[in-house]
């Protein structure tokens, strides 16, 4: 069976032939540079520096021949920018404070204070202020709010929407020539066009951007879900009408190429409950997700992707009804989220994109033995009927033990019988 056929059987809850497998198809479904490196070596891999796809959490692009040895079958293409607003590509050499030699963008542009501390800025522009920082021996790029002075009376819901414009010619043939390329590998596509995420706290503070105006701070913006509901629904408003004039525009450009849009990386789930109640889902963002996910289903073929991270399990029967086919990352070490109570409630109405191992607690600090025992587990649990696509819980992190990545990949392999 092929990849594209075996993702969409486990999409349309029907039994593949084997557990389709993503790794690196999302910015929340990849690994971290590090570990990129590291699985390199450790299945002899020709040596070679990996690129930074996605500086803010610093993943690592899997080429074709790690794609192969791992079992991909999910290909995707991102948006043409980073999360700090500069080009992906024009690669240039970077050395970790750990050593490792990896590949960067061209724009690329660090500071450095007298502590060592590095600092990212916005499109590569080293005369604005910086949006990102990576404190020495670090790993991440952590987000610098840039909050001005809120000035109730002036408010303007304009200023929280300059990041979502109409795409250009220029994008959709970004978008039409790399996702030509993505559906020629045999694999299904996943496109993130971007636009859609409403309130996703990754953008809030405008990292791509050199003076963020509108509300920015991230404490300030959960604020504002309580007492500036007017103000939010008037931003999610226009930013869902702006998302469907352009997804019109991408279809029209894309639409066969396309397998599964990511649509929201907004996360509503703590390690111990929900950041709102349903009742404030169902009212603040249901009916803007209900618009965008209604358009889609009605017109194209596509299957769309909700990220969030959490206990989440009391908003599940909202995320049905507002229109979302996928969950990921499936945080089961959440509170409410065991895997078998989440299978049968919801294993016929919603895919689980993830779950496939805990990165918190087994991944990274478990024996190899423990994380085949718990990948065997959850796909014997995710795996039945469809409705799974293997991947880790949200991305693998800096400092996971190689042994331990492999030993995921391993027992998926096993359980696939071979």
């Amino acid at each position: 069976m092929k990849s594209r056929k075996r993702v969409l059987d486990a999409l349309n809850h029907q039994q593949p032939d084997r557990i389709p497998v993503d790794f690196g198809g999302t910015m929340v479904s990849g690994m971290h540079v590090t570990c990129v490196a590291a699985l390199r070596d450790f299945y002899g891999l020709e040596k070679q520096p990996v690129k930074v796809h996605e500086p803010y959490q610093m993943l690592g692009l899997l080429d074709e021949d790690l794609k192969t040895v791992i079992g991909v079958d999910v290909e995707s293409v991102n948006g043409r920018n980073t999360l700090f607003g500069f080009p992906c590509g024009d690669w240039k050499e970077w050395r970790l404070d750990n050593g490792l030699e990896v590949l960067v963008p061209g724009k690329f542009s660090l500071s450095e204070d007298a502590a060592g501390n590095r600092f990212i800025h916005p499109e590569g522009d080293l005369t604005a202020p910086p949006s990102g920082r990576m404190p020495k021996g670090g790993f991440y790029f952590d987000t610098i709010i840039r909050q001005d002075a809120i000035d109730e009376d002036h408010l303007n819901p304009e200023d929280n929407l300059e990041e979502f414009k109409p795409v250009t010619e220029e994008d959709l043939a970004y978008f039409s020539n790399g996702l030509t390329k993505a559906a020629a590998t045999g694999r299904a596509v996943l496109a993130s066009f971007g636009g859609t995420g409403l309130g996703d706290i990754a953008l809030v503070p405008g990292p791509f951007m050199k003076h963020p105006k509108g509300i920015r701070d991230v404490e300030e913006w959960y604020v504002s879900t309580a007492i500036r509901k007017d103000y939010l629904h008037a931003v999610f408003e226009r930013q869902t009408a702006i998302a469907l004039e352009n997804l019109k525009k991408l279809h029209a450009a894309v639409g066969s190429l396309v397998d599964v849009a990511f649509i929201c990386g907004t996360d509503f789930g703590t390690q111990s409950g929900t950041f709102c109640s349903p009742e404030t889902f169902g009212e603040l963002y249901m009916p803007y997700y209900q618009k965008i996910n209604g358009w889609i289903h009605a017109n194209t073929a596509w299957k769309t992707f909700k990220h969030s991270c959490g206990a989440v399990e009391a908003l599940l029967e909202r995320f049905i009804e507002s229109g979302f086919d996928i969950l990921n990352p499936v945080q089961c070490s959440a509170a409410g989220m065991d895997p078998l109570t989440l299978k049968e409630k919801y294993g016929s109405r919603l895919t689980f994109w993830g779950g496939g191992v805990d990165t918190q607690r087994v991944l990274p600090f478990g024996t190899p033995a423990e994380v085949r025992e718990q990948v065997l587990e959850r796909c014997e649990v995710f795996s039945k009927d469809g409705g799974f696509v293997f991947n880790a819980i949200h991305n693998v992190q800096a400092r996971t033990p190689v042994e331990n990545i492999a030993a995921m990949i391993a027992a998926v392999h096993e359980f696939n019988g071979g």
